[in-house]
C-alpha cells in the first residue's frame, strides 16, 4: 500500500510541527483534501521543466476553482498521493531524480510499451501494475 510518510514528506505535508503519528492522520487529510500546494509540489517534482504537467492531474478550470478553498477534493488528494508514493519507490530505486523521471517518461516493456507516468495517473490499478515494475526491478527480475 502507499508508503504516507513518505509522500507526506514528499508533498510537505509532514512537518516538525505537525508530524504523523499514524497512516489514519494522513487519511483524515486526505479526506479533508490537500492543500492546493502540494499538486504544485508533485507536479514540480516529477515534470520541473513542463508547467502545465499538473493540469493532466487536475484540470486547470478546477485548479482556478480550488484555489479559492486552497484545498484538493479527496479524489485529488489520492492522485496527488499515489504520484508521490511511485516517485518514492522509483527514486529509493533508480538513486537521483533525473533517473527516476527518465524510468517514468520512458516506455517500459512490462507495461506493454506504455509509459510508467501514464499508467500511473490513469487509477489505483495501473500505480499498482508500476509499483510491480519497481518490486521487479528492486529485486533483479525486471527486463
Amino acid at each position: 500500500m502507499y508508503q504516507f510518510r513518505e509522500a507526506a514528506k514528499i508533498l510537505g505535508v509532514d512537518k516538525p510541527s505537525h508530524r504523523f503519528v499514524s497512516d489514519v492522520q494522513y487519511l483524515t487529510l486526505i479526506d479533508k483534501g490537500l492543500p492546493i500546494k502540494c499538486l504544485d509540489v508533485i507536479s514540480n517534482t516529477i515534470c520541473p521543466a513542463d508547467h502545465s504537467f499538473k493540469y493532466r492531474i487536475v484540470s486547470k478550470a478546477t485548479v482556478a476553482r480550488r484555489k479559492i478553498r486552497q484545498r484538493l477534493s479527496p479524489a485529488q488528494s489520492v492522485v496527488v498521493t499515489r504520484l508521490a508514493s511511485i516517485w518514492d519507490i522509483a527514486l529509493r530505486i533508480w538513486k537521483s531524480p533525473e533517473q527516476t523521471r527518465d524510468f517514468l517518461y520512458r516506455p517500459h516493456p512490462l507495461l506493454e510499451g506504455r509509459r510508467p507516468i501514464d499508467i500511473v495517473l490513469e487509477n489505483e490499478i495501473g500505480a499498482e501494475l508500476v509499483k510491480d515494475v519497481l518490486g521487479r526491478l528492486e529485486n533483479g527480475s525486471a527486463v
